[in-house]
């Protein structure tokens, strides 16, 4: 099956697209089997997590209204949040794929919540410290994320909350709450 999604979404996107695509898997494989998370629900979220992202943007909307999800105001504001509802909806409609789990580590791969699974957080690590990633200091974020799933995400949350706030962007609801709940697990 796994070969079947890299084949599947080499024909969805460019091939930009499709390292990143196939660096998030490869990070999701290791970051499960560093953590004890599951690696072939790892790869399968990881690989297929940006399937919709080059979706017209018309189609995602739509995609993302028709999900069931809950759309935070702030995500519907933002185009770049849009693709990962999409996708979990592609997911269910069109790959057959009900297993909650991956449709939730792909549908809050961009925005987090409080409270995650071990998969929703290997996928949105998985994704922001994936090997082409060069951002300032992701070298720092990779460790952290190798080293500790909830304190990976408070200091993602914490990086993604500042870079949002700094560009004058709206926050989704389900990021502050994920940040909150992270800084206080972090606390205890």
């Amino acid at each position: 099956m796994a070969d079947e999604y890299r084949d599947l979404i080499r024909g969805m996107m460019g091939k930009k697209r499709f390292i990143h695509s196939c660096n998030v898997a490869d990070m999701c494989v290791k970051l499960a089997e560093i953590h004890g998370g599951d690696v072939k629900k790892a790869y399968t979220a990881g690989i297929l997590h940006d399937c919709r992202k080059e979706a017209e943007a018309e189609v995602q909307r739509k995609e993302m209204m028709s999900s069931g999800y809950y759309v935070d105001p702030a995500e519907l504001a933002s185009k770049s949040t849009w693709h990962g509802i999409a996708a979990a909806y592609y997911l269910r409609t069109e790959l057959g794929i009900d297993d909650e789990d991956i449709l939730n580590a792909v549908r809050y791969h961009t925005v987090a919540r409080a409270a995650m699974s071990k998969l929703e957080k290997i996928v949105y690590l998985g994704d922001l410290v994936s090997a082409e990633r060069d951002f300032p200091d992701v070298e720092k974020y990779r460790a952290y994320a190798l080293k500790d799933l909830d304190d990976g995400m408070y200091r993602a949350l914490k990086w993604s909350v500042q870079n949002l706030s700094a560009n004058d962007k709206k926050i989704p609801v389900s990021t502050v709450e994920a940040f909150n709940y992270y800084m206080d697990k972090r606390k205890k």
